[in-house]
């Protein structure tokens, strides 16, 4: 996680483009968007888009209050699996504002969306195992 972390934050120097919030995507991007949060010193939030394995509806209520703000938005998860969660944030707006970027600890080759940062690249077809990450199995 660090390594990802890193490599996340020396693609956003390359890119020149600095973010005023990381948001957090509940509950995989929690813990690596506080890490970021606190290693650039950016305010963190959370907004709630769980597809997978809750019956709520997303919730993007943050997203759009941090867009009314007029700030670069960080959005990030610990992986980008199948491209889900982003291509749902993608879909509600249409055509996305400049001001989000994504980010993900690791990146399905095969996703159907592409972040903007990332940390290390697997291909689930060739290894299909589930990674679990230090957060999801600790009482296990």
């Amino acid at each position: 996680m660090q390594d990802a972390l890193l490599s996340i934050e020396n693609q956003l120097k390359d890119s020149n483009w600095t973010p005023d919030l990381i948001l957090g995507i509940n509950r995989g991007g929690c813990v690596p968007g506080v890490y970021l949060s606190h290693k650039l010193n950016i305010p963190h939030e959370v907004i709630d888009i769980r597809l997978r394995d809750h019956m709520a509806p997303p919730n993007l209520q943050g997203l759009n209050e941090a867009l009314s703000k007029k700030v670069n938005i960080l959005i990030i998860d610990d992986i980008n699996d199948s491209g889900a969660t982003f291509n749902y944030i993608i879909t509600h707006f249409g055509e996305l504002p400049e001001a989000i970027r994504f980010a993900a600890l690791i990146t399905n080759q095969k996703s159907a969306v592409t972040v903007d940062y990332n940390g290390p690249l697997i291909d689930k077809e060739i290894n299909p195992e589930w990674i679990v990450f230090p957060w999801e199995g600790w009482f296990d």
